[in-house]
């Protein structure tokens, strides 16, 4: 496993071209932090009585320079997953189409218990699958609705890591090399070396940092 600590942005442009063949991610998308100041995802702070977050929002002003790198290193014939909710989810699947990747369609992730909210509280997350060229998923009778319960071992946003080697045994073999360019938890990273696959992630939070560091001692 091979993690580095900078804008997500910057390091993919320091990786060459056509390196990677998968890369799953979970950006902290701007809609994070609106559902936080209405009080509903409290959790993303480091506790309720502090103004401290686990991590610094990525803009949706952004994405275009972020889909563009995630595409130029991608090999042809590759996949890439993004996790997303549904207003980010509009925002992202015609710039990713600009770009150039071929949009197949969202996934939905069933997290079984509903989460905090006011309308239909919410217990599903979106994860958006494109397609770089053409490649075969390695079980096609996989359903699009994939239920692995919700994770709560601190970090806020963490994704159970049967759920990432479900994505990640479908989209790569033994020994490729897997990016996640916003890390968070770790979930990918180990999910990915679960597997035989080269894990190599980035996140500019320490937090993050400090998290992996401990799930991995743990192990």
């Amino acid at each position: 496993m091979q993690i580095f600590k900078e804008d997500a942005v910057t390091w993919l442009s320091t990786l060459a071209d056509a390196s990677v063949d998968l890369v799953v991610t979970d950006p902290p998308y701007e809609s994070l932090e609106k559902h936080r100041k209405i009080g509903t995802t409290t959790r993303l702070k480091v506790s309720k009585s502090s103004s401290n977050q686990w991590f610094e929002i990525f803009p949706n002003d952004r994405f275009e320079d972020l889909l563009k790198e995630i595409f130029r290193v991608l090999k042809k014939n590759s996949h890439f997953y993004l996790f997303c909710d549904q207003e980010t989810m509009f925002i992202i699947k015609p710039i990713a189409e600009k770009v150039g990747f071929k949009f197949w369609k969202p996934i939905v992730w069933d997290k079984v218990n509903i989460g905090m909210g006011y309308h239909y509280r919410s217990r599903h997350e979106y994860i958006l699958f494109f397609e770089k060229g053409k490649r075969k998923l390695k079980n096609l009778s996989t359903p699009d609705i994939l239920t692995f319960k919700r994770v709560h071992r601190g970090y806020p946003t963490e994704k159970p890591v049967e759920l990432l080697e479900t994505l990640i045994g479908q989209s790569s073999d033994d020994k490729q090399i897997v990016v996640d360019p916003f890390f968070g938890s770790g979930s990918t990273l180990i999910a990915a070396s679960n597997l035989g696959r080269s894990a190599v992630g980035c996140d500019i939070s320490e937090s993050a940092h400090e998290h992996l560091y401990r799930r991995t001692c743990e192990s």
